[in-house]
């Protein structure tokens, strides 16, 4: 859902630590850079830290899946299978 103004605190939470997920969700429910307004300044380190490694693995698995649909779709597609 983008939200027309977005006032972002990139604070660490105070369990826990800032991730880029975190960073994407946030920055992307904005509808632009001009929509933006940081609360206070931040540790610039949380920018550059490397994705988690849970967060990694669920993408590389949800980029297999979706390269298996397209394929079955593909098939079914090249066999005149109509899925409708």
């Amino acid at each position: 859902q983008t939200i027309p103004a977005v006032i972002l605190d990139l604070a660490p939470p105070p369990t826990g630590k800032l991730s880029l997920f975190n960073l994407y969700v946030a920055l992307s429910r904005s509808s632009g850079r001009e929509t933006i307004r940081l609360l206070r300044d931040f540790d610039e380190k949380a920018l550059t830290s490397p994705h988690l490694p849970k967060l990694t693995a669920e993408d590389d698995r949800l980029s297999r899946m979706n390269e298996t649909t397209f394929s079955w779709w593909q098939t079914l597609k090249d066999a005149g299978i109509n899925s409708h």
